[in-house]
Order: C-alpha cells, then structure tokens, then sequence
C-alpha cells in the first residue's frame, strides 16, 4: 500500500513539473525566436519482487512474485528548435533566421564579457553606436577591415544586409553577423532572457537572414492548453489515489488496529 502512495505522489511531482514547462511555454508565445521545452518521462527502473513465504524440507524457499514499477520520474528536458514564423517589420535593426543558426551576442560581467547564443534578431542601436540585443547585450560581428570578431558599432548610419548577415553602413561594406551553428542542438542549454550557452560553435555558418523581419516563437497556444488540460487532469488522478490510499492506511491503523 505505501508503494502505490509513493507510486501516485511520483506522477504528481512529474506532472507538476510539465505544469510549469507548458506554462513557461505559454507566457512566451510572443516572445520573438523563443523555442519550446518539453519534459520526458519514464518510470523508474521496475524492481522484481519475491517472497519466502512457502518452507520446503524445513527452509524457507524463495518465490518470485514478478516485478513492479516504483512511478514515474523526468528522464529529460528537451527544446523543440523547429522554424518559428517570420513575420516583417519595420526596424533596419531586426533581423531573423531562416533555417538553422544563432546570432552571437557579448554579456559583459564586469571584468570579463561571455558569448551567448540566440535567436531572437529583435536589435536596436544605443547612444554609442552598437548593435544591442532586448537585454542589453552586445551583437556580435565580424569588422571587413580587420577581420577582428567585435562589437558591431554603427553610430548614426543607415544599415543595410544581404540574405548572408553582410551588413552595410551608409552604402559601405563594414561587418558581417557572427552567426554560428551547432552539430548538436542537444548540447544547448538555456540560461534565460531567451539566450542559449554551447561549446564548439561552427563560427562562419552557412546562415540564411532576413532584414526588418522576426521570427515569432514555435508554440502553439492551441496545443500547449490542451497539453494543460491533460497534464491537470493526470494531476487530479494522481491526487484522488493519494486520497484513498491515505483513507485506507487511517483505517487501518484505527480500525484493523483494535483487533
């Protein structure tokens, strides 16, 4: 009986934790180039059960019963990268990804700056010139002239790029995005305010952009409330087992008890 208690409370606690991914999916529909997590869920490694119950010549011989499942658990989260809509705008400084690939963005953390990875193309320019990110990171480009990977910095200019992320300032040559790709999207993971950290980036990818245009976020609101629906349903099952093994237990403890 405390196995089929402890079975119930395993789904809740995986049920709760998918509760909380779709809903992070869905307070981020419209947040551009975000990319849904789903969770993977298995069972924990059934365990074989046997009794000694039966005595044979004097000893006790062992039986096995068969095996049974302790409940379930979360094997792993996973982003689903697949395309996002592209929708145009009106900005010199948006841009999207068609197909696969990341912009590179700068964070600086005071002594030191890190590289991060997006998708999100939504950029603006600040007082002094450079390309930003919503968060206020740097976005990441090749300088023509030096070959040096930098701060894109602009200044007041008119921006212009081709489909490749070779951008133009006023008419002139002056950066290309640094724009990379991944053998293993798997290895991503997400550190937050929709930016992903890797190792071995493949710098100079064969990158598709587009200019004054967005990629919208992959979720399917439609999808991700029935997913909900389903997993508090799950939830409330779970819960209602809970309920009548608890009863159980409390009758026999005060009833079986007084035998």
């Amino acid at each position: 009986m405390i196995r089929s208690l402890y079975t119930a409370i395993s789904g809740m606690t995986t049920q709760q934790a998918e509760e909380n991914v779709i809903s992070n999916n869905m307070a981020n529909a419209d947040t551009n180039g975000f990319k849904g997590d789903n969770l993977q869920i298995g069972s924990f490694k059934n365990v074989l059960l046997a009794n000694s119950s039966d005595i044979e010549n004097g000893v006790n011989v062992r039986h096995t019963i068969g095996s049974l499942s302790l409940g379930s658990q979360i094997d792993a989260s996973n982003t689903d990268f697949t395309q996002g809509d592209i929708v145009s705008s009106d900005s010199d400084t948006d841009f999207a990804i068609d197909g696969r690939g990341f912009f590179t963005v700068s964070q600086d953390n005071g002594a030191a700056s890190q590289n991060y990875y997006t998708r999100d193309g939504h950029f603006h320019v600040n007082m002094q010139g450079y390309l930003m990110d919503e968060n206020g990171d740097y976005v990441m480009g090749k300088n023509v002239n030096t070959g040096n990977v930098e701060k894109i910095n602009i200044g007041n200019g008119k921006l212009t790029s081709d489909e490749y992320g070779n951008l133009s300032v006023n008419g002139k040559p002056a950066y290309s995005l640094a724009m990379v790709d991944f053998n293993n999207y798997n290895s991503l993971k997400k550190i937050g305010s929709n930016l992903y950290s890797g190792t071995n980036p493949i710098q100079n990818a064969n990158v598709t952009v587009q200019q004054k245009a967005l990629e919208s976020s992959n979720i399917n609101v439609d999808n991700e409330m029935v997913n909900m629906m389903n997993t508090m349903r799950n939830f409330e099952s779970d819960q209602k087992v809970v309920s009548a093994v608890d009863e159980t237990l409390q009758e026999a403890v005060n009833d079986v008890g007084k035998v």
